[in-house]
């Protein structure tokens, strides 16, 4: 991995992050105007999955066998990475405190820094022990998880699974392409979740429940249909698509240290759309987060797969085999 390439990788992973981030801004009054979580992100992930597939078909042009080989990473990211992890993310929060089921998942780099130690009997270097502990003590101060609520071992459990799921999207997002271009993967990876997702909510399995209320936003009233389109093009379309490709320039440890940036950036949009209260914790803990990961980006090494990576998965071969 040449240093222009990690470059590159890091301005899209914080493109991608910025993005994301957006999601929470414009999805909370969408959320006061009657939708139920699991019901907004259905929408929100088959409005990414459809504004993508014109570009995923343009890309697979003359290589649609690429598509095919992918199969079960495609499946792997529509399952796991988008509707797995959603599902149980929105879950635990009708059980646990918002803060804590988002400080639980997103130790998600922290799983994938224990999983390499664990798969390559090789520790990590002393900077990424250090970027580690710095990043999350930013979490900590940014999130500021609730404790107020009781003791829910289910709801900590599914937290705990969303953390799981969020660490193999980043370890599925990070395998080699092999023809397979990012924005395929994830509009095909979005159609596939989105349908999971909705075949889910219609069972019953979790609250939803949608409205037609014009939604109170940017000191007006909009149409139902248009945040839901903002969400679905900018903070999906683009951000699966991007933090897709820049997993695969910076492998799946630091891609998802950087992918901490999206809880930095969900913190200040809040702040700037919707007034919420911006403290000089959690701007020191975006501090500690931004340090963190130039920590874990200063790691040397001359290896083909950097150290603390996990090893690539070969999804389509295991289960040919």
């Amino acid at each position: 991995m040449t240093r222009s390439s990690t470059s590159l990788g890091l301005v899209i992973a914080v493109i991608a992050a910025a993005t994301f981030g957006l999601s929470g801004a414009l999805a909370k009054p969408v959320l006061e105007s009657g939708w139920s979580p699991a019901a907004a992100v259905t929408v929100r992930v088959l409005i990414g999955g459809v504004a993508l597939a014109p570009v995923a078909v343009m890309s697979l042009r003359g290589r649609w066998a690429a598509l095919w080989r992918a199969r079960w990473r495609v499946l792997a990211m529509a399952l796991i990475g988008v509707a797995g992890t959603q599902l149980a993310y929105f879950a635990a929060i009708e059980r646990i405190p918002v803060g804590t089921a988002v400080l639980i998942e997103y130790m998600a780099p922290l799983l994938l820094v224990g999983l390499a130690w664990a798969r390559t009997r090789r520790s990590p270097k002393v900077v990424v022990l250090i970027g580690s502990v710095v990043a999350l003590g930013g979490l900590v101060l940014v999130v500021s998880p609730g404790g107020s609520a009781g003791f829910d071992l289910f709801g900590y459990a599914l937290a705990l699974t969303a953390m799981v799921g969020c660490a193999i999207y980043y370890l599925v997002a990070a395998q080699p392409g092999d023809g397979l271009p990012a924005v395929a993967l994830a509009g095909f990876g979005l159609l596939l979740g989105g349908l999971a997702l909705g075949l889910v909510g219609l069972s019953g399995l979790v609250p939803f429940e949608t409205s037609t209320a014009d939604v109170a936003m940017f000191g007006t009233e909009l149409p139902w249909g248009l945040p839901l389109l903002l969400i679905g093009i900018v903070a999906t379309a683009i951000a699966y698509s991007t933090s897709i490709a820049a997993s695969e320039m910076l492998g799946s440890r630091l891609a998802s240290f950087v992918g901490l940036l999206e809880v930095v950036a969900a913190t200040f949009y809040a702040w700037l759309l919707l007034g919420e209260q911006l403290t000089v914790p959690q701007l020191l803990g975006g501090l500690l987060i931004l340090i963190g990961i130039a920590f874990v980006r200063s790691e040397k090494t001359d290896a083909a797969i950097e150290p603390a990576s996990v090893p690539p998965l070969d999804l389509d071969r295991r289960a040919q085999g």
